[in-house]
């Protein structure tokens, strides 16, 4: 399971403390959203 984050504090909250609530614990924030991996572009010579 992955993480989340609070788009308005921008702190992580872990997947089991949604199966109570779909709130932010530290803000009370609704909209949550799972950060994406940073990714590379290289280019071919």
């Amino acid at each position: 399971m992955s993480n989340l984050k609070c788009f308005n504090c921008n702190k992580v909250i872990k997947q089991d403390y949604l199966k109570k609530k779909v709130r932010c614990p530290y803000c009370g924030y609704k909209i949550l959203y799972k950060p994406r991996a940073v990714t590379t572009k290289v280019k071919a010579i």
